[in-house]
């Protein structure tokens, strides 16, 4: 890859539940830059073929073609020499060498812009968007409406047939409206065994 040093490559992260339309931003901002007439690249994870294999596809419908990679790293083998920016839907479904990518990628004077889940179905930091988060020169936090209360919902309900996921489910299961609903903190729930509820030190009489 052609470095590109002191021309001012950055990072963006794009960030927050799902519906809070994060890809929709991801599509705008690339939509901008093929304004301007600037090389973008889109890329998703592989395993993320809800809707197409080969296109990011928002909720509200919104798409555009886009390159499905198995690892990060593949990214960094398919950017064109000509390609100004880079912009990676789903970044959460890759390992931590996503950090990486997009580090090296702005390093060489490339806008990066990277769109995924913050947090993982039981509210915890999801795989590698916490370390790009840290190193991103802009974050934005989107948030979407909690379907319970009608507030401002920034975690991800997962369901399974139409109750709350236990929390000792898987931390990946790709879906859409079917297993996933947005909430707010309060409404957001995450069932745990009897066995292993403890009650926090100080509030074992409440």
């Amino acid at each position: 890859m052609q470095q590109k040093r002191g021309e001012g490559g950055w990072i963006e992260v794009i960030c927050g539940p799902m519906f809070s339309g994060k890809s929709d931003e991801l599509l705008r901002r690339v939509e901008r830059v093929e304004i301007a007439r600037r090389k973008v690249q889109t890329f998703k994870p592989s395993m993320d073929y809800r809707y197409a294999v080969d296109r990011v596809v928002a909720h509200t419908g919104a798409s555009r073609e886009a390159s499905a990679v198995p690892t990060a790293r593949d990214i960094l083998l398919q950017v064109g020499q000509d390609t100004s920016v880079v912009a990676v839907d789903e970044a959460q479904f890759f390992d931590d060498s996503i950090v990486e990518v997009c580090e090296e990628l702005a390093d060489s004077g490339r806008r990066v812009i990277v769109s995924g889940l913050d947090q993982d179905f039981r509210g915890k930091p999801f795989g590698p968007i916490p370390l790009l988060m840290a190193v991103a020169e802009r974050v934005d936090k989107m948030k979407a409406i909690c379907v319970v209360c009608g507030g401002e919902a920034h975690r991800s309900q997962r369901l399974i047939n139409g109750q709350p996921a236990p929390g000792d489910a898987p931390t990946v299961l790709v879906g859409g409206a079917e297993a996933y609903e947005p909430r707010c903190r309060h409404c957001h729930q995450v069932p745990r065994k009897e066995s292993s509820q403890k009650p926090l030190p100080g509030f074992e009489g409440a």
